[in-house]
Protein backbone atom coordinates (compact mmCIF):
# COMPACT_ATOMS: atom_id res chain seq x y z
CA UNK A 1 0.00 0.00 0.00
CA UNK A 2 1.21 3.78 -1.11
CA UNK A 3 2.16 5.82 1.78
CA UNK A 4 -0.84 8.07 0.26
CA UNK A 5 -3.32 5.39 0.77
CA UNK A 6 -2.11 4.51 3.85
CA UNK A 7 -2.38 8.10 5.11
CA UNK A 8 -6.03 8.23 3.97
CA UNK A 9 -7.08 4.88 5.63
CA UNK A 10 -5.56 6.26 9.15
CA UNK A 11 -7.19 9.28 8.44
CA UNK A 12 -10.16 7.72 7.66
CA UNK A 13 -10.39 4.86 10.53
CA UNK A 14 -9.89 8.58 13.14
CA UNK A 15 -12.73 10.18 11.73
CA UNK A 16 -15.06 6.99 12.01
CA UNK A 17 -13.92 6.58 15.96
CA UNK A 18 -14.55 10.29 16.30
CA UNK A 19 -17.91 10.31 15.12
CA UNK A 20 -18.62 6.85 16.83
CA UNK A 21 -17.33 8.02 20.03
CA UNK A 22 -18.76 11.58 19.91
CA UNK A 23 -22.70 10.10 19.15
CA UNK A 24 -22.24 7.78 21.45
CA UNK A 25 -21.11 9.91 24.56
CA UNK A 26 -23.79 12.74 23.38
CA UNK A 27 -26.92 10.29 23.04
CA UNK A 28 -25.49 9.24 26.85
CA UNK A 29 -25.61 12.57 27.99
CA UNK A 30 -29.31 12.73 26.57
CA UNK A 31 -30.60 10.09 28.04
CA UNK A 32 -28.94 11.64 31.41
CA UNK A 33 -30.49 14.86 30.61
CA UNK A 34 -33.72 13.28 29.77
CA UNK A 35 -33.48 10.84 33.33
CA UNK A 36 -32.37 13.83 35.40
CA UNK A 37 -35.01 16.83 33.83
CA UNK A 38 -37.60 13.70 35.02
CA UNK A 39 -36.37 14.00 38.35
CA UNK A 40 -37.21 17.49 39.01
CA UNK A 41 -40.83 16.47 40.12
CA UNK A 42 -40.10 14.48 43.03
CA UNK A 43 -38.49 14.79 46.04
CA UNK A 44 -34.57 14.97 47.74
CA UNK A 45 -34.90 11.42 49.35
CA UNK A 46 -35.66 10.24 45.64
CA UNK A 47 -33.39 12.34 43.58
CA UNK A 48 -30.88 10.89 46.09
CA UNK A 49 -31.61 7.89 45.57
CA UNK A 50 -31.33 7.71 42.18
CA UNK A 51 -28.75 10.25 41.90
CA UNK A 52 -26.80 7.42 43.92
CA UNK A 53 -27.82 4.92 40.87
CA UNK A 54 -26.44 6.63 38.71
CA UNK A 55 -23.36 7.39 40.39
CA UNK A 56 -22.49 3.99 40.27
CA UNK A 57 -21.43 3.66 36.65
CA UNK A 58 -22.54 6.60 34.70
CA UNK A 59 -19.04 7.85 35.10
CA UNK A 60 -16.91 5.06 34.09
CA UNK A 61 -19.78 5.14 30.73
CA UNK A 62 -18.54 8.94 30.28
CA UNK A 63 -14.85 8.49 30.81
CA UNK A 64 -14.37 5.73 28.51
CA UNK A 65 -16.13 8.00 25.36
CA UNK A 66 -15.32 11.44 25.83
CA UNK A 67 -11.80 10.41 25.97
CA UNK A 68 -11.72 8.97 22.90
CA UNK A 69 -14.00 11.06 21.59
CA UNK A 70 -12.06 14.15 22.43
CA UNK A 71 -8.66 12.89 21.48
CA UNK A 72 -9.57 11.30 18.16
CA UNK A 73 -11.10 14.50 17.12
CA UNK A 74 -8.24 16.17 18.25
CA UNK A 75 -6.02 13.88 15.83
CA UNK A 76 -8.66 14.27 12.77
CA UNK A 77 -8.73 18.13 13.48
CA UNK A 78 -5.05 18.39 13.38
CA UNK A 79 -4.42 15.72 10.08
CA UNK A 80 -7.71 18.34 8.45
CA UNK A 81 -5.33 21.07 9.02
CA UNK A 82 -1.90 19.54 7.58
CA UNK A 83 -3.83 18.27 5.13
CA UNK A 84 -6.04 21.50 4.05
CA UNK A 85 -8.88 19.84 4.49
CA UNK A 86 -12.14 21.78 3.60
CA UNK A 87 -13.66 20.25 6.72
CA UNK A 88 -10.90 21.75 8.97
CA UNK A 89 -13.30 24.73 10.88
CA UNK A 90 -15.56 21.63 11.55
CA UNK A 91 -13.29 19.34 12.85
CA UNK A 92 -11.75 22.18 14.80
CA UNK A 93 -15.06 23.11 15.64
CA UNK A 94 -15.95 19.46 16.91
CA UNK A 95 -12.93 19.90 18.96
CA UNK A 96 -13.70 22.92 20.82
CA UNK A 97 -16.93 21.59 21.96
CA UNK A 98 -15.73 18.53 23.42
CA UNK A 99 -13.19 19.96 25.06
CA UNK A 100 -16.17 22.77 26.69
CA UNK A 101 -17.90 19.81 27.74
CA UNK A 102 -14.69 18.37 29.23
CA UNK A 103 -13.69 21.58 31.08
CA UNK A 104 -17.47 21.91 31.72
CA UNK A 105 -17.25 18.08 33.71
CA UNK A 106 -14.29 18.85 35.70
CA UNK A 107 -14.94 21.99 36.93
CA UNK A 108 -18.44 21.60 37.65
CA UNK A 109 -20.35 17.87 37.37
CA UNK A 110 -17.48 16.11 38.95
CA UNK A 111 -16.96 17.62 41.99
CA UNK A 112 -20.52 17.39 42.51
CA UNK A 113 -20.51 13.58 42.07
CA UNK A 114 -17.71 13.57 44.44
CA UNK A 115 -20.10 15.18 47.24
CA UNK A 116 -23.44 13.51 45.84
CA UNK A 117 -21.83 9.96 46.38
CA UNK A 118 -21.84 10.80 50.40
CA UNK A 119 -25.38 11.53 50.61
CA UNK A 120 -27.55 9.95 52.57
CA UNK A 121 -31.39 8.75 51.00
CA UNK A 122 -32.90 9.02 54.50
CA UNK A 123 -31.18 12.78 55.32
CA UNK A 124 -29.98 14.67 51.80
CA UNK A 125 -28.63 18.11 52.52
CA UNK A 126 -30.44 20.43 52.87
CA UNK A 127 -29.16 22.37 49.91
CA UNK A 128 -30.20 19.27 47.71
CA UNK A 129 -32.46 21.41 45.46
CA UNK A 130 -29.15 24.41 44.36
CA UNK A 131 -26.94 21.51 44.32
CA UNK A 132 -29.00 19.67 41.91
CA UNK A 133 -29.76 22.72 39.80
CA UNK A 134 -25.86 23.87 39.48
CA UNK A 135 -25.84 19.80 38.16
CA UNK A 136 -28.30 19.93 35.92
CA UNK A 137 -27.67 23.13 34.37
CA UNK A 138 -23.82 22.49 33.83
CA UNK A 139 -25.25 19.27 32.65
CA UNK A 140 -27.53 20.72 30.15
CA UNK A 141 -24.30 22.83 28.99
CA UNK A 142 -22.31 20.06 28.32
CA UNK A 143 -25.43 18.32 26.53
CA UNK A 144 -25.24 20.82 23.88
CA UNK A 145 -21.96 20.92 23.11
CA UNK A 146 -21.41 17.15 22.80
CA UNK A 147 -24.92 17.57 20.62
CA UNK A 148 -22.98 20.51 18.53
CA UNK A 149 -19.98 18.43 18.23
CA UNK A 150 -21.02 15.39 17.04
CA UNK A 151 -23.53 17.66 14.28
CA UNK A 152 -20.09 19.30 13.79
CA UNK A 153 -18.56 15.91 12.90
CA UNK A 154 -21.46 14.78 10.91
CA UNK A 155 -21.23 17.66 8.48
CA UNK A 156 -17.66 17.38 8.03
CA UNK A 157 -18.57 13.36 7.28
CA UNK A 158 -20.75 14.74 4.94
CA UNK A 159 -18.66 17.11 3.52
CA UNK A 160 -16.03 14.95 2.67
CA UNK A 161 -18.40 12.45 1.01
CA UNK A 162 -20.54 14.93 -0.83
CA UNK A 163 -17.05 16.72 -2.10
CA UNK A 164 -14.39 14.08 -2.43
CA UNK A 165 -10.71 13.91 -1.96
CA UNK A 166 -8.66 16.72 -2.83
CA UNK A 167 -6.58 15.53 -5.25
CA UNK A 168 -5.19 16.09 -8.75
CA UNK A 169 -6.47 12.73 -9.82
CA UNK A 170 -9.81 12.93 -8.53
CA UNK A 171 -10.45 15.75 -10.73
CA UNK A 172 -9.51 13.40 -13.85
CA UNK A 173 -10.77 10.47 -12.46
CA UNK A 174 -14.24 12.89 -12.68
CA UNK A 175 -13.98 14.45 -15.82
CA UNK A 176 -12.98 10.98 -17.64
CA UNK A 177 -15.83 9.42 -15.71
CA UNK A 178 -18.64 11.96 -16.24
CA UNK A 179 -17.57 14.06 -19.47
CA UNK A 180 -18.52 16.84 -17.22
CA UNK A 181 -17.94 20.15 -18.13
CA UNK A 182 -14.44 21.34 -17.11
CA UNK A 183 -16.01 24.32 -14.80
CA UNK A 184 -17.89 21.58 -13.13
CA UNK A 185 -15.16 19.71 -12.24
CA UNK A 186 -13.11 22.98 -11.04
CA UNK A 187 -16.09 23.70 -8.44
CA UNK A 188 -16.46 20.17 -6.61
CA UNK A 189 -11.99 20.11 -6.14
CA UNK A 190 -12.29 23.30 -4.46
Amino acid sequence: MMTGDRGRSIRTIVRVVSLLFTGVFAGFLLGVLVLENSLRGYDAAIYTQVRLVELDSLDTLATVTLIPALVCTAIAGVLAVRAKSRDRWLLAAAFALLLVVFVTSLAINVPINGDQVGWSVQTPPSDWASVRDRWQLAHLVRTLCAVLAFCSLTAATFLRLARGPRTGSANLQIQSESRAPTSLVRNLST
